[in-house]
């Protein structure tokens, strides 16, 4: 197979600068001019902002509520009651609606302005505007309390991307319920894991989603899902698939169209219920590989501060913006599209197969909504440059500003690649962060430079720093483990059913007491710019050097036959180690001797000689979580002896069929004869 030429891009590269223009008109910029007028505090830099954020958080987070002026019905008694990890109080006597500050821009928004561009491989693409929104909010949360439903009972969704989740969601949040939603892909078990755990009151629930021009109709999967769920009262369902059918035979349910078509409520007439500081807004879950996922619990003022920074001051929405993120219902991204709205900014919703019926479908959509932030997971750039797509030739994409890219460490090439093929004059961004806090730790700044493959800061307010082992703090440029020192307000308020928070302390407090453990590897150069190396809990810990899988992927992946890979280390007997490299070759493509020796090799300079595999192997498919992240750690347990059932769970994974390989590999290879002893 003949190899193509591609310029090698360094780590740490410099790409682009913002122009001074852009970098003075950012929502940072003027932040920091406001802080120097009004408070009397000037920094010279983003750095010293930074440190300043992190040193002093009551006086930051004070400043962040009083800049973008939180409504409360009463002033908080204080900021935070004691500087602890887990335990802290943020903004104690408060009440707050997060709900109420995503849909303020409707006052100010010309009429017609649009909120939602949105489309799905069901429906064309279409506009929705900020007083509709508004308008079907407080019908959908006027009727629902008409139903029952009271501040804190649980409200879930087993609904796609569309308008009427958004919807849903903001209702649910508008009277003090509490939100959580499931993707329609999710299979049975894996929503009754989640939803089983919350005891709802009401479902929203659609008839089917399409996927790659394949219809899937779920009235048989809700069917089952409200069989499992004794405690829901109400069941709202919407005919998306299949337009003007009637709902299912089912006690206490209603469609969505009878709901939404009640009268309106004036907005003066209508009362958002204003919350306490700890009061639950949603309850997200984990990735869900093994065992029940965690209950993730977060708050109103935590998530509404976070989002009004994170949304500002890290992405730089505004109005007349709009925000594009590829995102299944299922993901925290997309609760963190919707907050797009804090800003006065549009969002655009896409339901469906990301390359259906084009590979640069997504691109086009782009161009049609004059998206001026587009957001994907590094799969998803991945494929678009392997595919050798240049949507920059093809697409009017005058009105992008930004790239964000999360879900996964990005590579020095995945930045280069957007400046080749879609436009010069762009501030490409990686986030790393989690569905623990729903946003980020390390991300983005409109007044920095961008160099290759690396996360511009740590962002405002998280004391986010790399440690050693022993709990002390690595040198600049070295890798180690992800921790945050220094309380922060999106931080969750706990999970759900942990009464003695045990289950919380375990996951992020059990390795260093008091301070948050996240479970990445991450290294800080010595400007603050950051790259994050995987899980470190699906390291590659090989005779007693841990090794982060991102940088084998790296490598390997840029080889030109290969697609696709995923690496694990199994410990064996004897303090021996097995470390096997999956790899999904192209059309075409066979592994033989000389395509070894060039991996190996690539490896052992790019890397070093621990990087090399003990064996390669090749399979059809590398397994993904839904959420688009490889099965590292399943994969490593199943050839470790587990079994399927406890290993890995089939409805959390994007591509089920993917693991039964690796399950034959492990119950049939004689490399792995020595879990009997015979090595």
């Amino acid at each position: 197979m003949a190899q193509s030429i591609k310029r090698k891009v360094e780590e740490g590269e410099w790409l682009w600068t913002p122009r001074p223009d852009f970098a003075k008109a950012s929502h940072v910029a003027r932040y920091m001019d406001w802080l120097d007028r009004k408070k009397h505090r000037s920094f010279e830099d983003y750095d010293a902002l930074w440190r300043w954020s992190v040193s002093e958080p009551e006086d930051f987070w004070a400043s962040i509520w009083e800049y973008f002026d939180v409504q409360s019905d009463q002033p908080y008694l204080r900021v935070l009651d004691r500087r602890v990890m887990p335990g802290g109080k943020w903004f104690e006597g408060s009440l707050v609606n997060y709900a109420e500050h995503l849909l303020r821009h409707e006052t100010r928004a010309a009429p017609g302005e649009t909120v939602f561009h949105h489309c799905s491989e069901v429906r064309p693409l279409a506009r929705m505007d900020w007083q509709t929104l508004g308008r079907q909010v407080r019908i959908l949360a006027t009727q629902m309390r008409a139903m029952g439903v009271e501040p804190g009972d649980r409200v879930v969704s087993y609904m796609p991307n569309v308008p009427e989740t958004a919807v849903a969601m903001m209702a649910t949040v508008a009277i003090g319920a509490i939100w959580s939603s499931a993707a329609p892909e999710f299979g049975v078990q894996t929503v009754v894991d989640r939803f089983a755990q919350i005891e709802p009151k009401l479902l929203f629930a659609a008839d089917g989603y399409r996927f790659g021009g394949k219809d899937f109709k779920r009235e048989a999967e809700v069917r089952k899902i409200i069989d499992a769920l004794p405690t829901l009262k109400q069941v709202i369902w919407l005919d998306y698939l299949n337009p003007g059918t009637p709902a299912p035979r089912l006690a206490n349910v209603v469609r969505w169209a009878e709901l939404i078509e009640q009268p309106d409520v004036p907005r003066e007439e209508f009362r958002f219920t204003r919350v306490p500081y700890d009061h639950p807004i949603w309850i997200v879950f984990s990735s869900g590989t093994t065992g029940l996922p965690k209950a993730i619990v977060h708050s109103h003022v935590g998530v509404l501060l976070e989002h009004l920074k994170l949304m500002h001051f890290h992405l730089n929405m505004k109005p007349g913006g709009a925000m594009f993120f590829y995102s299944t219902t299922g993901w925290m991204m997309w609760n963190l599209l919707l907050a797009a709205l804090l800003t006065g900014s549009a969002a655009v919703l896409y339901d469906g197969n990301p390359a259906h019926p084009n590979p640069d479908f997504l691109w086009q959509l782009a161009a049609d909504t004059r998206t001026t932030s587009f957001g994907a997971s590094p799969t998803f750039v991945q494929m678009m440059e392997k595919a050798g797509l240049r949507p920059g030739e093809k697409f009017d994409l005058s009105a992008l500003e930004s790239i964000v890219v999360a879900g996964a460490p990005s590579t020095p090439e995945t930045f280069d690649w957007f400046y080749r093929a879609v436009k010069k004059d762009l501030w490409v961004t990686s986030q790393s962060g989690g569905t623990e806090i729903c946003s980020g730790f390390v991300g983005a700044s409109p007044t920095l430079p961008v160099h290759a493959g690396e996360i511009q800061t740590r962002m405002l307010g998280m004391d986010v720093h790399a440690w050693r082992d022993d709990g002390t703090e690595a040198p600049a440029g070295e890798v180690a483990e992800l921790v945050a020192t220094t309380p922060f307000p999106s931080m969750p308020v706990c999970f759900w059913n942990d009464t003695d928070g045990k289950r919380y302390h375990e996951a992020y407090f059990d390795v260093f007491p008091g301070v948050w453990r996240h479970g990445d590897f991450i290294k800080i150069n010595e400007r603050g710019g950051c790259y994050i190396y995987g899980r470190s809990d699906s390291t590659l810990n090989r005779f007693g050097v841990r090794i982060g899988t991102a940088e084998i992927y790296r490598t390997v992946e840029q080889i030109p036959e290969v697609a696709d890979s995923l690496i694990v280390c199994c410990e064996l007997p004897g303090g021996k180690f097995f470390m096997p490299l999956f790899l999904k070759l192209k059309p075409g493509a066979a592994l033989d001797n000389g395509l070894r020796d060039r991996i190996n090799a690539a490896l052992r300079e790019n890397c070093s000689p621990r990087h090399v595999p003990d064996r390669i192997y090749t399979v059809e498919q590398i397994p993904y979580t839904l959420t688009g992240k490889k099965m590292e750690i399943p994969v490593r347990k199943i050839l470790m002896g587990w079994p399927l059932a406890k290993a890995a769970s089939r409805d959390a994974m994007m591509n089920p069929s993917a693991i039964d390989w690796f399950v034959r590999f492990a119950q049939e290879s004689i490399d792995y004869q020595w879990r009997a002893g015979a090595a």
